[in-house]
């Protein structure tokens, strides 16, 4: 069976001397894993369209439950290369690719996540990527994805709190943390970057001007959930990024 759709190079691994598997964002059909016939020879078809981070119109081919099916093409739409070739755009982007991979099963279709990564590489060739731009992006996704940390009231009875609890998933009162250990006592103005970061679009959010301590509590929150959601570390926070 044949497949067409859009799709975004998250990584690519080697297989054998000249082939490899590229692992997918696509807009139809989620993230999908595709092998690709020697892709490393010099006179390959594919070109430059297995690069990372590349938008490329593919095909492939197998059976609609095949685990590996085979990529028979792949048209370049946008190559991103000056988020590719810029060492501190290419690690900002590579965070959120990387919670892509770890918080989204494969062969699960979101058209969200997909939009999400497109105006992510967008903004990205506009401007490098601040610390605020990603985090928002890590939100968004935690959102799309089903993981989004709840900090604007408590998760058992609504009521207003500050102490956010990692093994719950969320901020909760006085009365009903009564046994849990482990909060991170959250500032009304992290909460407040939290709540404008889910309703404002990324257009806007250049208007929003953060004191570094509000966004460096907020984004080591986000680590933090992110670090109990997935039980692993970041790899691409063994890099310091510029």
């Amino acid at each position: 069976m044949l497949q067409r759709t859009e799709g975004i190079v998250l990584r690519t691994n080697i297989f054998g001397e000249a082939d490899l598997i590229v692992t997918y964002l696509t807009s139809d059909h989620g993230i999908v894993k595709a092998f690709a016939k020697s892709p490393r020879k010099i006179k390959s078809r594919f070109g430059s369209s297995l690069e990372p981070l590349t938008c490329s119109r593919i095909a492939f081919w197998g059976k609609e439950d095949a685990a590996l099916p085979r990529l028979t093409q792949s048209d370049i739409i946008h190559s991103f290369d000056s988020v590719r070739s810029s060492l501190h755009c290419f690690l900002r982007a590579s965070e959120v690719i990387e919670l892509i991979l770890h918080l989204l099963p494969e062969r699960d279709t979101s058209r969200n996540a997909y939009r999400l990564l497109i105006t992510l590489l967008r903004s990205l060739e506009n401007e490098c990527g601040s610390q605020l731009l990603i985090l928002y992006y890590k939100i968004r996704l935690l959102k799309i994805a089903g993981y989004l940390p709840k900090i604007d009231g408590c998760g058992r009875c609504g009521s207003s709190g500050a102490s956010f609890y990692l093994s719950h998933g969320t901020v909760l009162c006085e009365r009903c943390s009564s046994g849990s250990g482990g909060a991170f006592l959250l500032s009304y103005g992290a909460i407040s970057l939290f709540t404008n970061l889910l309703e404002w679009t990324s257009s806007k959010i250049d208007r929003i001007r953060p004191s570094d301590r509000q966004l460096n509590e907020l984004s080591r929150l986000i680590d933090e959930h992110v670090r109990q959601v997935t039980e692993r570390d970041l790899r691409i926070k063994a890099f310091r990024v510029p």
